[in-house]
C-alpha cells in the first residue's frame, strides 16, 4: 500500500492563512515526502479536542499514517488560570487540576478515536509559543501541565511522539505568538518525516525563506 499520512488537529497543521504567501505545513510535508509517499490536510484551524470529531470523517480511506496535533486551543480557553486570583498555591493548583481532569477525558476520547480508525497514529505535544517576556515564563508551566496529558495518552497507547517545543524554539519560527511561520512550518513538517521514517531524496526543495 502506497504510505499516505493524514495530518489532524488545529493550526498547527492547518496554518496557511498565517504565512503570508509562504508554504504551509502540509505544502512543506509534501515536498520533503520521498516517494510515493503522499500528505492530507484534515486539520482545522481553530479546532478542539471537543469539537474535532468531524475531521475523521475527512480521511481518506486509503491513509496509512495519522498525526494529531490538537489541545493548543484548549489550552487557550483556560488561559484565563494564569492571572486567576488565588489565596494559596494549592488553591491554584486546584483549579488547575479541575480544568486538567476535563483536557484529559477529551484528549483521551480524541486520541481513541483517531486510533480506531487502525492506522499507524503519531501525536505532536503543545509548542510554547513566541510570547511576551512577562507571559511566556508562566504560560510555558502551564503548558506543562496540558503536554503531561498529551504525553501520557500517547505512552499509555504506544503511540509515538513529536515534541514540538523542542522543534519550534526560535521567534521565526512562528507567524505571530502561536501560529507556525512558512519556516516554522517546514520544521514541523520535517520532524513528522523523519518520525514516521519517510527518508530519501525530497521530490523537490521547499520554497520557504527563513531558517
Amino acid at each position: 500500500m502506497t504510505p499516505h499520512i493524514a495530518l489532524l488537529g488545529d493550526s498547527i497543521f492547518d496554518n496557511h492563512v498565517y504565512t503570508g504567501g509562504e508554504p504551509d505545513v502540509v505544502t512543506h510535508l509534501r515536498d520533503l515526502l520521498p516517494s510515493p509517499w503522499a500528505a492530507t490536510l484534515c486539520a482545522v484551524d481553530g479546532a478542539t479536542t471537543s469539537d474535532f470529531g468531524k475531521q475523521l470523517k475527512r480521511v481518506p480511506a486509503h491513509v496509512t499514517h495519522t498525526v494529531l496535533s490538537i489541545g493548543g486551543n484548549d489550552a487557550l480557553m483556560n488561559a484565563d488560570l494564569l492571572n486567576l486570583p488565588v489565596r494559596s498555591t494549592a488553591e491554584a493548583l486546584d483549579r488547575f487540576g479541575e480544568r486538567l481532569e476535563t483536557f484529559e477525558r477529551s484528549y483521551g476520547w480524541a486520541l481513541e478515536a483517531v486510533l480506531a480508525l487502525g492506522r499507524k497514529t503519531t501525536v505532536c505535544t503543545i509548542y510554547n509559543g513566541n510570547l511576551g517576556a512577562s507571559e511566556a515564563p508562566r504560560a510555558r508551566l502551564a503548558l506543562m501541565m496540558f503536554n503531561d496529558v498529551i504525553v501520557r495518552a500517547a505512552l499509555q497507547h504506544s503511540v509515538d511522539i513529536v515534541d514540538l517545543r523542542l522543534i519550534c524554539t526560535q521567534p521565526g519560527d512562528y507567524a505571530n505568538p502561536i501560529e507556525p511561520s512558512g519556516p516554522g512550518g517546514r520544521k514541523i513538517a520535517a520532524a513528522i518525516a523523519a518520525a514516521l521514517g519517510a527518508v530519501g531524496t525530497p521530490r523537490r526543495k521547499s520554497t520557504a525563506t527563513g531558517g
